[in-house]
């Protein structure tokens, strides 16, 4: 059975609300780098056939989607927390700041926010959803936003940092990048609060010159 991904929106439209902003994050789980949210705020007759979470689309496919979401959307907001205030608050209420952020970065005042998983304080109404990204338009759009944009912070790095694989593994850890940390220690981007990182916290890697 295919997911309704506008149900959510169109019970809030049906309430007369207008501006709706679907919220969704990528990031919590890697060694390296900043988590990243987008607050995507889409057209009531906003339609893109296959789109859903991101981590189910291909690069190609996603790369598509973000030029159509960011051409066609009302308002785009990106936030994000880089590895030192995950270091200090931790990845969950660093993911929150970033959604936060994304939210305020829309420059709009919307008047209510679906989130992906997340609960929220703010100053709008909002919905929590599991799994929002395959069942909100909204959140499948920011998905897709937060996805490409903080693939193409790993591509930027990995050019001052190839050893560590970041272009095919996205700052997870994955063997040849937890290898790559044995071998030439930690930079600066690293979450010196996540494991092994933690271990090679002494070990710093050689930057490569642009």
């Amino acid at each position: 059975m295919m997911e309704d991904l506008y149900k959510y929106e169109r019970e809030l439209y049906d309430k007369g609300l207008n501006f709706i902003g679907g919220v969704d994050e990528v990031g919590r789980g890697p060694l390296i780098g900043s988590v990243v949210a987008a607050c995507v705020v889409l057209p009531k007759d906003f339609v893109l056939k296959g789109l859903t979470d991101s981590k189910k689309l291909s690069e190609k496919k996603r790369n598509e989607f973000y030029d159509v979401i960011m051409e066609k959307a009302i308002a785009v907001g990106i936030g994000m927390a880089n590895e030192k205030v995950i270091d200090e608050i931790n990845i969950y209420e660093a993911t929150k700041v970033a959604m936060k952020e994304a939210i305020k970065n829309t420059d709009m005042k919307l008047d209510h926010v679906l989130i992906d998983a997340m609960p929220l304080d703010i100053d709008v109404d909002t919905t929590s959803i599991i799994k929002g990204d395959a069942k909100s338009i909204s959140i499948a759009a920011a998905s897709v936003i937060a996805k490409v944009t903080r693939d193409k912070m790993m591509y930027e790095l990995d050019k001052k940092y190839p050893m560590y694989d970041l272009v095919h593994n996205k700052g997870y850890g994955t063997k040849k990048h937890i290898e790559a940390i044995k071998k030439y220690g930690i930079t600066k981007y690293h979450r010196l609060t996540f494991k092994p990182v933690s271990e090679y916290k002494d070990k710093w890697a050689e930057e490569k010159e642009l």
